[in-house]
């Protein structure tokens, strides 16, 4: 048995099995709620209990964050669109036809990322509509939030559903 046939042993290069790839879900899904539209969840929190210069410091990094995400969507948004479409059908075509395991994890880390991209887009458009001050701005950021840990429990719960079922199919004999 040479070392490179040992090293695979240990390590499972299969995605849905791998411990890695389920810290990185993890780590995506909790990384998206904190950070709301670019600003820490502790700092809203804070804006709305306190107010005042917190609630002005927000106010202000919300601005910033949803005038950029807005301007990249105005000048980029459809050479980005058409490039996550170009990739999640390479992906879908990877994963599905070939049965290659890890397009299909890529994919099911990627597909709920851009549903939140659009969710993200969404809001910044309400806030810059409005929504942009006071209770009304820490209640539209308190929504996204929400909205983006309901996706990510869903997004966490069919991965896993469907990790389950590849890893009980390879496992299976014949």
């Amino acid at each position: 048995m040479d070392w490179v046939q040992i090293i695979f042993e240990l390590i499972d290069l299969r995605s849905f099995s791998n411990l890695w790839y389920w810290i990185a879900l993890a780590v995506l899904w909790s990384s998206a709620s904190h950070w709301v539209l670019g600003v820490p969840f502790d700092m809203i929190a804070k804006a709305r209990r306190e107010g005042g210069e917190t609630l002005t410091d927000l106010e202000i990094l919300v601005r910033i964050n949803t005038t950029r995400l807005l301007g990249i969507a105005q000048t980029a948004g459809l050479l980005i669109v058409g490039g996550v479409f170009f990739v999640i059908t390479t992906l879908i075509i990877l994963g599905f036809w070939y049965a290659v395991e890890f397009a299909q994890a890529v994919l099911f880390l990627l597909v709920p990322i851009s549903i939140l991209g659009l969710l993200t887009l969404r809001t910044s458009r309400l806030i810059v509509a409005g929504e942009n001050s006071g209770a009304a701005l820490c209640r539209r950021l308190a929504r996204h939030r929400f909205a983006t840990q309901v996706l990510g429990m869903f997004a966490i719960f069919f991965t896993a559903m469907f990790g389950m079922y590849q890893n009980i199919q390879i496992g299976m004999p014949g």
